[in-house]
């Protein structure tokens, strides 16, 4: 009997010799499910590596983390993401952005009227449900689902370009307040684009595990997400290893464009008091947007920022209207305190969604253990300033808010794919009868 167990000592000893050999010795296992932040603005997509236990969100040939979530078509081709961006000037009518605000929806001839208004694009309703309206090579029309796939599958791409191995599943993160069939057609479109889809995982609790928060002692987490163009504020509830959704409210028509708009109306009409006419020519305006947007991120970091931007600009006078443009350097240096006074108004909007999932949840403000900040907007400072004056405490700012929704869905699809430890999972206990409000 002794000789037995000695045996079986002896086999479980190799068995661990050999597991040990082969971590050290051998090439880590790759990853074998994606994780994908599909955006209203931007999108990114990310891995874990079970080797190293850390999580890679992998950029595109030029470095980028995160790309536009915009699909333009022309004649030849369909461009994607930055290279959509770049024609989108040139082409505005067959330039798609903001398609995730019209996935699984059901829109009223009216709404979607209303709803449209804003772009470029034309938007017609199929028996409730928009389509846009392409007109290259003819006219024909395609779906939310499709623009979504085209951005999926650039992602996908992506990583099979950095993983050198193919992909064909993946976790994918939705607002929190997405229905069923909002999340069923978000799907379709990763199906379009040649993945399965493991799991469809709120955006909330994304970032609550891009924080770590699914590992350590805390309760209630406020997670604010302001992106390009809209404030989402959800209150979660931690029990055990799972998150419940308490609350939720919004304003759909608040965000970094918001800001940047309103500082490209200050910089149009220096133009104007300077040169006594605004910019017209479309490529002049799309240099003054672009300039304009990045000295917003330079304002994140520095008290002031040069805008400067060659325009071609026409003589006020009507016989002059023939004449070529003159060409003028325009430059204007703006102030952090610039920009704070000219957002002000919108920058107090977003504490109605706080104070609204607080009340709904009935939950004090110094009940909240922890704030999570999401998206690229709430890097500025005078946000996170408005933000810890109201909770009295500094929020989490340990991650980088641009990318903590792809590095927690990274972290589910680890999860999914058996790279990660079972006991940090987190699982969401979804709510089916919350429903965001919109204060918008």
């Amino acid at each position: 009997m002794s000789g037995e167990i000695s045996a079986i000592g002896a086999v479980i000893l190799a068995l661990l010799l050999a597991g040990y050999l082969g971590q050290q010795y051998l090439p880590p296992p790759k990853p074998r499910v994606i994780g994908l932040d599909l955006g209203t603005t931007f999108c990114s997509v990310g891995v874990f590596h079970p080797g190293s236990g850390e999580v890679e969100v992998i950029a595109d040939k030029e470095g980028r983390k995160s790309i536009p979530s915009a699909v333009t078509f022309t004649n030849t081709t369909v461009l994607v993401g930055y290279e959509a961006v770049d024609v989108a000037d040139k082409n505005p009518q067959n330039t798609i952005y903001d398609a995730k605000r019209f996935i699984g929806k059901i829109f009223s001839p009216d709404l979607l009227v209303q709803e449209s208004s804003r772009y470029p694009f034309k938007v017609i309703n199929n028996n409730g449900r928009a389509e846009f309206v392409i007109t290259t090579n003819g006219t024909f029309t395609v779906t939310p689902e499709f623009i979504g796939s085209r951005l999926l599958l650039k992602m996908r791409k992506m990583a099979e370009r950095q993983l050198d191995a193919p992909v064909h599943k993946a976790v994918i993160s939705v607002p929190a307040e997405f229905d069923e069939k909002q999340r069923n057609d978000t799907v379709r479109a990763a199906e379009l684009a040649g993945l399965e889809i493991l799991r469809v995982i709120n955006e909330p609790t994304a970032a609550a595990m891009a924080y770590g928060l699914h590992k350590v002692d805390v309760f209630n987490v406020l997670v604010v997400d302001l992106g390009g163009g809209t404030l989402d504020v959800s209150l979660l509830n931690k029990q055990g290893g799972m998150f419940l959704t308490r609350a939720m409210a919004g304003n759909s028509k608040l965000g970094g464009q918001d800001f940047s708009q309103r500082l490209l109306q200050y910089t149009t009409d220096r133009v104007r008091q300077e040169y006594g006419v605004p910019p017209t020519l479309k490529v002049d305006i799309h240099r003054l947007r672009q300039a304009v947007e990045a000295a917003k991120l330079n304002l994140t970091l520095h008290p002031s920022a040069t805008i400067s931007v060659p325009l071609h600009l026409h003589a006020h006078d009507d016989s002059a209207e023939s004449s070529a443009p003159a060409k003028v350097l325009f430059q204007v240096v703006v102030t952090r305190q610039l920009f704070e006074e000219l957002n002000e108004d919108l920058f107090q909007k977003i504490l109605d969604p706080v104070e609204t999932v607080l009340a709904e949840g009935h939950l004090e403000k110094d009940e909240v253990d922890e704030i999570v900040l999401v998206g690229g907007s709430t890097r500025i400072p005078r946000i996170r300033r408005l933000i810890s004056e109201y909770f009295g405490k500094e929020p989490n700012t340990s991650v980088d808010p641009d990318l903590a929704v792809v590095t927690g869905v990274a972290i589910q699809a680890g999860i999914m794919g058996g790279s990660w430890p079972l006991q940090v999972s987190a699982i969401e206990i979804p709510n089916r009868h919350l429903q965001k409000t919109d204060l918008s």
